[in-house]
């Protein structure tokens, strides 16, 4: 029953929402369901669409709050009366009235729990909360944020949209561009924080990069004319077929160089393959940010030693993405292209022009960049000591081992 609940909690919130207008009441009701069924379920058996099921009885309560409150009277009517007529009491939906309102539906949550109005945090709390299905315990573990913390973050978040009149729409016009760049963001950085957890002592938190695949996937199906949106779905699922190669027996980092690319996904990186291609033709010669993101990713799954990567590549694509969305940490990514294609004393000379900014101020790969590169400089004690100022800054116990143990064999 849990799993069948986390699976259409979103596309069941979703069509309620659309009747209440509000997020915060419609999860209720979708938890009400929920508690119905298991008084039910139990005592009458399974039903044979247990999704349906769920959905039908939170919308018949939403139509009942809604009869409560008289100024929605009007409208309630209409919604009412369309809905007992396509399910008459006591009875659920063998299948949706309407496959494609319930997708729309649910492309109006994601816009909703991604709006800017909200702080990038509580974007992806209430996202996590509302369309990944975690508990707002699972939240606050894989944040490490204290689950009060967590708690009042989405409550602030559902008050905020609900204060702000936020309607529960999918945005026509420019104003799609803007919110659709928030959603993606919000899905980027949930898989990031699962691809490379921030601090604590595991490096990777696998269910979070499931979790923004899917919602990643999820969008694409909804939206299969943004490239953008195929772009983020190749460079996740790109970045995702490495991960058994990530970590070895003990859950140690293994560097890129490292990796034994046997036991990358082939699957996957065909998965990746396939979105790039779709991105790439919708984006009709121009790619995004995302897009370029990938096509970077889809070198490294080309090549079959890290030798053999396509070092010149990469580094032209790191520079049109400088263009495209440029920022401190695209350079230092770009620095070390350019130091595989042109060696690390051209590298060196973007990093230390990198120094000075005060976003990597406390960015513990800035120097591990530079230890990385001044010891292929033959300069070793002054690599030790930049691998040992990033083990300091480094707020990932895997990482902190990993950059130690590099200062300690460097020389």
């Amino acid at each position: 029953m849990e799993t069948v609940f986390r699976i259409e909690a979103p596309r069941v919130i979703a069509g309620v929402a659309r009747i209440v207008r509000d997020v915060g009441i419609a999860e209720e009701l979708a938890q009400d369901a929920l508690v119905a069924a298991l008084e039910q379920w139990p005592r009458d058996g399974v039903p044979d669409n247990p999704g349906a099921w769920l959905m039908t009885t939170a919308k018949h309560r939403a139509i009942d709050l809604v009869r409560r409150r008289e100024r929605y009277a009007r409208k309630l009517a209409e919604v009412g009366r369309d809905l007992e007529a396509a399910s008459p009491a006591g009875q659920y939906l063998d299948t949706p009235s309407d496959p494609d309102d319930i997708d729309d539906d649910l492309l109006r949550l994601v816009f909703t729990a991604c709006h800017p109005v909200l702080s990038a945090e509580a974007r992806i709390a209430l996202t996590l909360r509302l369309l990944g299905g975690l508990t707002t315990a699972e939240i606050a573990r894989a944040f490490l944020s204290p689950e009060a913390t967590v708690a009042q973050r989405i409550v602030r978040a559902k008050r905020t949209l609900a204060k702000k009149g936020v309607p529960f729409e999918v945005p026509y016009g420019p104003d799609r561009e803007a919110r659709l760049a928030s959603v993606l963001e919000v899905i980027y950085l949930v898989f990031n924080e699962g691809y490379a957890a921030t601090a604590g002592d595991d490096l990777l938190r696998p269910a979070l990069c499931e979790d923004a695949l899917r919602l990643a996937r999820v969008l694409a199906e909804l939206m299969p004319k943004e490239p953008e949106v195929h772009g983020l779905v190749a460079l996740l699922e790109l970045q995702e077929s490495r991960a058994a190669a990530r970590t070895g027996p003990t859950g140690e980092p293994v560097l890129l160089k490292d990796q034994d690319r046997r036991r990358w996904n082939r699957l996957l990186i065909a998965r990746g393959f396939t979105a790039l291609g779709r991105a790439t033709a919708a984006a009709d010669g121009s790619p995004g940010p995302y897009a370029l993101q990938a096509a970077i990713a889809a070198c490294h799954a080309q090549a079959y030693t890290y030798e053999e990567t396509d070092w010149p590549r990469i580094a032209t694509l790191y520079a049109l993405l400088a263009v495209r969305s440029p920022s401190p940490v695209v350079e230092l990514n770009r620095a070390v292209a350019v130091s595989m294609a042109d060696g690390p004393a051209a590298a060196l000379e973007i990093v230390d022009r990198l120094a000075t900014e005060p976003a990597l101020s406390g960015y513990h790969l800035l120097p591990s960049v530079r230890g990385d590169l001044l010891a292929r400089l033959d300069r070793p004690d002054e690599a030790r000591a930049e691998f040992a100022r990033a083990a300091t800054l480094a707020r990932n116990e895997r990482e902190r081992r990993l950059l130690l143990a590099r200062a300690e064999g460097t020389g």
